[in-house]
């Protein structure tokens, strides 16, 4: 009930304009989202990188029905590096891509598209000097997500891969994406999947991610630890000394607007820390879409209003 109600919010657009007028809700949405235009996108990027901190950029907009929509995602992504590259912030700050928001539902032809869009934003990037990471979203869209990025990677191999410790698979693809160059981000996963293809107790999901950040931290990539849970960061700590690994060969990843005194305190000490950043107008959406996919999400960011130690 709670998820079919959240789901009607997400489409209500009268809703939508009552949230985001409020003074005590924007605040709320600008806590996780820093606003809808490339302007506040980069403006975002330079109060991060002012202390330390990197940024990976992610334009909102997912499931993509028509081709001009994708087409206009692209725009906007090259518009951002563009903008990145002007204000001198391009090496501190990337971009993440969801396919879907790029044409990877667009029917038969989708794989093709999403690729072909996908290596417009790849060459920008690396036009601008920096690089990709090609988001993970639902398991129905796992394989096809890897098989574009592996693609991609034959002319970018920077590009970074998103995996996810729910699922049941993920050791699998960690062991196989562990190679030098291979940049991987690893989280937990925030899309509600049925029991047959992800560990439903968080219990299990934890020990997923450790032996999944265990398969990386031993392998020739680069770790991306996505994770705002002090054990996961502690642990991934004591693995890289484990490892022999120097701060600079691994780094951490946490949301904007989640535990930023403590992503401040890692950059202090030498890490890298990088902030996830989603902007645009399609934030609303967004928001209740990860609300809806897990319920239980309402929880963790309304107890990150109450601190952000």
């Amino acid at each position: 009930m709670l998820r079919k109600t959240i789901l009607w919010l997400a489409a209500n657009q009268q809703v939508k304009q009552a949230i985001s007028t409020m003074p005590v809700s924007s605040g709320v949405v600008n806590r996780y989202v820093p606003g809808e235009t490339t302007a506040d996108a980069v403006a975002a990027a330079a109060t991060i990188s002012s202390d330390g901190r990197k940024v990976t950029l992610d334009h909102l907009g997912e499931d993509t029905l028509d081709i001009a929509q994708a087409q206009s995602t692209v725009a906007a992504y090259l518009d951002l590096l563009k903008g990145l590259t002007d204000a001198g912030l391009a090496a501190d700050a990337e971009v993440s891509v969801k396919l879907s928001a790029v044409g990877q539902a667009l029917g038969a032809d989708g794989m093709k598209i999403s690729l072909d869009n996908a290596r417009l934003i790849a060459q920008a990037a690396r036009n601008a000097g920096t690089t990709v990471t090609i988001d993970m979203e639902d398991h129905t869209t796992t394989d096809a997500t890897l098989e574009t990025l592996m693609e991609l990677r034959k002319d970018f191999p920077e590009t970074g891969a998103v995996i996810q410790a729910y699922l049941h698979r993920t050791e699998a693809d960690a062991k196989a994406l562990a190679y030098e160059g291979s940049r991987v981000r690893l989280c937990k996963g925030a899309y509600k999947e049925p029991e047959s293809v992800a560990f439903q107790d968080r219990a299990e999901v934890d020990k997923s991610y450790v032996r999944c950040l265990k398969v990386l931290m031993k392998g020739d990539g680069f770790p991306m630890v996505a994770s705002h849970d002090p054990r996961m960061i502690a642990i991934a700590g004591s693995l890289a000394v484990q490892n022999n690994r120097k701060p600079g060969t691994y780094e951490y990843q946490m949301l904007y607007g989640i535990r930023a005194e403590e992503q401040k305190r890692l950059a202090a000490a030498g890490e890298t820390m990088r902030v996830y950043v989603p902007y645009g107008t399609e934030w609303y959406g967004y928001l209740m879409r990860r609300l809806a996919e897990r319920p239980s999400n309402l929880t963790f960011f309304l107890r990150s209003l109450i601190s952000q130690k």
